[in-house]
């Protein structure tokens, strides 16, 4: 690699930086980071976003993912300049990931065929039934090769117009570089991988093509025998393959003006291939190597276990999907995570605001939406700390955070849920308690499967934004898992981070050699030896700290305690569903 820059500034002026993107459930977030110390955030920007709710599907408009990205990267340039005094104009890598799974099918000139369908719906319930019967492997709800077959099923109009399928990072990594590729860990969330040939697994694919060409949708759906089919093979549709490290393509100048209308921007970016949140998670946490392990809590919540060797049995409860570098991985994933925490913690923000404005503070009504910002940080904090104070099982409370299905759970809608019985000990200690661990719910339900298969986890890393207050969220997830969880200094900034630095990856690969040791010398690879987990462990993660949490038993225990209330109190849910 090149000698490290001096400064910040001489860094992003010279290129020696690497920029991720990653377009999550509620926030575009950007972040750059330095070449040559991959662990120096030097800038970061964001934009906050929601799906919508369209027709009874879960969607976001494509306008919106354009406007968002070219808000979320303004933000970052300015924050370079804030920070540093310069503008960028280039970068030497550039990445994209997104939310994992979805449906995006473009016709033959690349006109969306129907709305963004994303990993919210559950509406392929049957076509996920088929497809795991088939294929002998789970195929969730949410897997994009399960929206695609319950398109065919129910004979949508647009099947026979389809030319492509896609993921929404790959979306717009093809609009960047004209390219139609995805990374494999993306990949993964949309059809079964091979991991021994790194590309989409050929026999199940040649079983999906033999079940396309002699399936009569009129079977499943009642309409005529002239219902319309797919008019491509599935090799066709689905976007290339590549790996961490393989070259992505470049930007052109096209695809730089759609995340920079200014035209400062400049076009021959390398790009490193688009990855799902997934993937960005096991890289921000060091998991990528048999036997580790991470939770990512954002909007959903999911696990992702590295595996040693493969699972005796089909669970519904576990996805097989890979790691960037096309390793097997164990997902367990949750459809709700921490949003259904955050609206309670905004109504506590809202309490604390107008309580303030009452009592005639200096910083209540002068101040009103101006500190909201700082507020929200401040409630969040309390109310995490109270929860230290609350008994070991949420004295009896049951918080429920399903404002979507839940497969896990057996649910296909959500309903927000507080309950509790009249001997219960409502405070806020224990609402505050059972809050956080119905955000970790569904997910020991399926990680407990996980353990009854004996897969070993010899160290599990958390990330995401409930992990900014210290000792918190970490010691209960902990106690969920009856493991210890560590997190790192970079916890809070998650995938956009992960990304980053697997643009910087790809930049190490690209330039024939890469200088992986801890130090001032280093130690020399080629770039055909360079891997993804040796760059992690030995260039960006050697001298990383981490926060370790051991299990409390009593947290263990009340756990546990509140996890076999809140199995039982799933009947309570699916009632809700069905009467409101």
């Amino acid at each position: 690699m090149s000698e490290p820059a001096t400064t910040p500034a001489e860094a992003i002026l010279s290129g020696r930086t690497s920029l991720g993107i990653e377009l999550g459930s509620t926030r575009i977030k950007a972040c750059l980071i330095a070449d040559d110390d991959p662990t120096q955030v030097l800038a970061v920007g964001s934009h906050d976003w929601e799906n919508e709710f369209v027709d009874r599907v879960w969607t976001y408009s494509l306008d919106a993912v354009w406007t968002g990205l070219q808000q979320a990267y303004a933000a970052l340039v300015t924050d370079a300049e804030t920070r540093h005094g310069v503008r960028p104009d280039t970068f030497g890598a550039l990445g994209i990931s997104a939310m994992m799974h979805g449906y995006l099918a473009f016709d033959a000139e690349g006109s969306l065929l129907v709305p963004f369908r994303t990993w919210r719906n559950t509406s392929t319930g049957p076509a996920s039934a088929e497809l795991t019967e088939l294929f002998g492997l789970n195929i969730p709800l949410r897997w994009s090769i399960a929206h695609l077959h319950q398109a065919v099923l129910d004979a949508e109009p647009h099947v026979p117009q389809i030319h492509s399928i896609t993921t929404l990072a790959g979306y717009v990594h093809e609009r960047l570089t004209g390219r139609h590729v995805i990374g494999i860990g993306d990949a993964s969330g949309m059809f079964p991988i091979d991991s021994s040939t790194l590309d989409y697994d050929a026999e199940l694919v040649a079983r999906y093509d033999a079940l396309s060409a002699s399936a009569s949708p009129a079977s499943a759906s009642g309409s005529d025998a002239s219902a319309p089919t797919l008019a491509r093979p599935l090799a066709d549709l689905l976007p290339e393959v590549l790996v961490a490290g393989q070259p992505a393509g470049e930007l052109t100048a096209e695809g730089a003006a759609l995340l920079d209308p200014t035209g400062t921007l400049r076009p021959g970016i390398p790009l490193c291939p688009p990855e799902g949140d997934a993937g960005t998670g096991m890289v921000a946490t060091a998991s990528v190597a048999p036997r580790t392990g991470n939770v990512s809590a954002g909007t959903s919540i999911f696990a992702m276990i590295v595996l040693e060797r493969p699972l005796a049995e089909v669970h519904h409860e576990l996805d097989l999907v890979t790691t960037p570098a096309g390793d097997p991985v164990a997902m367990v994933h949750c459809n709700n995570g921490a949003s259904e925490l955050a609206a309670w913690a905004g109504l506590f923000t809202r309490f604390a605001q107008a309580s303030r404005s009452a009592s005639g503070s200096a910083t209540g009504s002068a101040t009103g939406a101006a500190t909201g910002a700082a507020d929200s940080d401040a409630v969040f904090d309390i109310l995490f700390r109270e929860a230290l104070e609350g008994e070991a099982d949420a004295g009896g409370l049951l918080a429920y955070n399903h404002l979507s299905g839940e497969p896990i759970a057996g649910l296909d809608e959500g309903r927000p849920l507080v309950v509790r019985t009249p001997d219960s000990r409502l405070t806020l200690g224990n609402f505050m308690r059972a809050q956080l661990y119905g955000v970790f719910g569904t997910l020991a339900l399926g990680m407990r499967v996980l353990h009854g298969e004996g897969v070993a986890i010899d160290s599990m890393f958390a990330h995401g934004g409930m992990f900014r207050t210290a000792g918190v969220a970490q010691r209960f997830l902990a106690g969920a898992l009856d493991a210890p969880v560590s997190v790192a200094a970079t916890a809070s900034e998650g995938g956009p981070w992960g990304i980053a630095v697997l643009a910087a990856f790809a930049s190490a690969t690209r330039g024939g050699a890469a200088q992986v040791g801890g130090s001032e010398a280093g130690t020399t690879q080629a770039a055909a030896t360079l891997d993804l987990g040796t760059y992690l462990r030995e260039r960006v993660f050697a001298d990383a700290p981490f926060d370790t949490t051991a299990p409390d038993p009593a947290d263990v225990a009340g756990f546990a305690t509140y996890l076999e209330r809140y199995r039982a109190g799933l009947a309570v849910e699916r009632a809700a569903v069905e009467s409101l």
